[in-house]
Formats: structure tokens, C-alpha cells, sequence
């Protein structure tokens, strides 16, 4: 047989694509938590206003304007992670501090 034979082509291509999959699965894992879009943190934010008893005050669009205003702030990806989540969770005390702020500033803005 040849090395060039049609035959082992389909063979060959894909053993030289295994190593490159390989390496762009372990570069995406070194990335960490990659951050969730509005509507996922927005998803979340009900979920933890519904768990503390404000389903009924905190509507979709209130929702959604804090999700929009905590994914463009300097909160992690971590923290924006575990909100997503449907957690009342932040990864650190300064994202915690941070998120309690964001609800804040925005509280008239959003509720409103």
C-alpha cells in the first residue's frame, strides 16, 4: 500500500484532527466559566426573587434590566455563574458588594 492511497486518507485526517480537537478542548477549560448572556443572569435573577417571596413584585422586564446592568459591570464570570444559576451566591465579598450596589443604583431605574 501506498501513502498516498485514497484508502488511508479518511484514516489519516482524522487521526491528525484528533490532537487539534484534544488542544482546543483543553484551551477552552484553562478559560474558566466564559460569561452568561443577559437573558441567562435574567433567568436567574427570577429564580432568586421568586425563591425570597418577590416573583410577584419582581417582573421579567425588572429582571432583565438588572441582568443587563450586572453582565456589563465588573462583576466575575464566576459570580455572574452562580446568579445564572438561580444562586443568591457571589464568588468573593467584593463581587457581593458590588452586586448589592448594582441592585441599588438601578433600583429606580429598573423597578420603576
Amino acid at each position: 500500500m501506498k501513502l498516498n492511497d485514497r484508502n488511508l486518507r479518511p484514516a489519516s485526517r482524522l487521526l491528525m484532527a484528533l490532537p487539534i480537537a484534544a488542544l482546543a478542548f483543553s484551551l477552552a477549560a484553562c478559560g474558566g466559566p466564559s460569561r452568561p448572556s443577559v437573558d441567562d443572569v435574567a433567568d436567574g435573577l427570577g429564580q432568586v426573587f421568586e425563591e425570597q417571596g418577590m416573583g410577584d413584585i419582581v417582573t421579567d422586564e425588572v429582571a432583565d434590566c438588572f441582568a443587563e446592568k450586572l453582565v456589563e459591570s465588573d462583576l466575575s464570570n464566576e459570580t455572574l455563574t452562580y446568579i445564572a444559576n438561580g444562586e443568591d451566591k457571589q464568588a468573593n465579598q467584593e463581587d457581593k458588594d458590588l452586586t448589592t450596589k448594582i441592585i441599588t443604583d438601578n433600583l429606580e431605574e429598573c423597578a420603576a
